[in-house]
């Protein structure tokens, strides 16, 4: 087990087929490299679903989360958030989402992505949970949505931030926490988030690795697999710590402290002690 830093990757994929040889194999070592927490984010009804089995199976490292990415907008309706509001109920499902819009790839009509965006939303200020948020390329109308409801909501984060400073502004206007991932180590594509995470305050900055996805284009070695995992988490943050003009502890040391604020973790460890009894009338 390592000895140095300890982090929290407040965003990954593990139930995606990419892991299924070797899951097990991936959250040890993830632990060794000091990533001692992991959020699994749902994506659809069926991740979700998987998800939460993850996080219940292993709940010292893992919690997830319920939701529709705007990608399956389309398949969105009432039986879908019902099936939601169930999963939430876990005390292992820490966040509605991921949830949003996303007008670059449109893999599901505007309107579609709007309306299913609004309902979970609203289901978050029913469960009382955070939201777990994408947008790409829809800050517009993302920004008016949430707009909405960012004063009922139990906070949030914007996933994956890749965007602007007057971007990043908007969204720590409105309550959110900003999560950063491998995007920033992208020397074609990160130049504006490289400048905007200056401005994103220590009590507001997540680190993600959004594993299988973006693994960080100046890993070196890269693995033969090409895929990112949470173990690699450390790498992110160490390019994050020096362009912040931080310690590699302070960073560590706040980023965890804010997933456990923001996701309510030390609650649902106290949680697994065993069931509340009620008291009073």
């Amino acid at each position: 087990m390592a000895t140095g830093p300890s982090f929290s990757d407040s965003h990954c994929h593990l139930d995606a087929p990419e892991f299924d040889a070797d899951r097990d194999a991936v959250v040890a070592r993830a632990a060794e490299a000091g990533v001692r927490h992991q959020i699994v984010t749902g994506a659809d009804l069926a991740s979700s679903r998987q998800a939460s089995a993850l996080a219940q199976r292993d709940p010292a490292q893992l919690s997830s989360t319920s939701g529709m990415h705007p990608h399956h907008a389309a398949d969105f309706g009432p039986a879908t958030l019902e099936a939601f509001a169930q999963l939430l109920q876990g005390a292992e499902v820490v966040a509605v989402g991921e949830c949003g819009l996303d007008y670059f790839r449109d893999l599901a009509p505007r309107e579609a992505q709007r309306s299913c965006f609004i309902a979970q939303l609203e289901l978050a200020v029913r469960v009382g949970k955070p939201v777990f948020l994408h947008e790409r390329d829809a800050h517009r109308d993302f920004a008016a949505i949430l707009g909405d409801y960012a004063a009922s909501l139990a906070g949030g984060v914007a996933h994956c931030f890749t965007g602007s400073i007057s971007e990043v502004e908007c969204y720590l206007a409105l309550g959110l926490h900003v999560g950063v991932t491998g995007w920033i180590c992208d020397e074609r594509r990160g130049g504006a988030l490289r400048e905007a995470v200056t401005r994103i305050p220590s009590d507001r900055l997540l680190l993600e690795t959004d594993a299988p996805y973006l693994l960080p284009r100046d890993l070196r070695p890269v693995p033969r697999s090409r895929r990112n995992e949470p173990g690699l988490l450390p790498h992110v943050a160490a390019v994050v710590a020096r362009l912040r003009g931080e310690t590699l502890e302070f960073l560590s040391a706040a980023t965890t402290a804010n997933a456990r604020r923001l996701f309510r973790l030390e609650q649902r460890a106290a949680g697994r002690a065993g069931p509340r009894v009620p008291t009073g009338s």
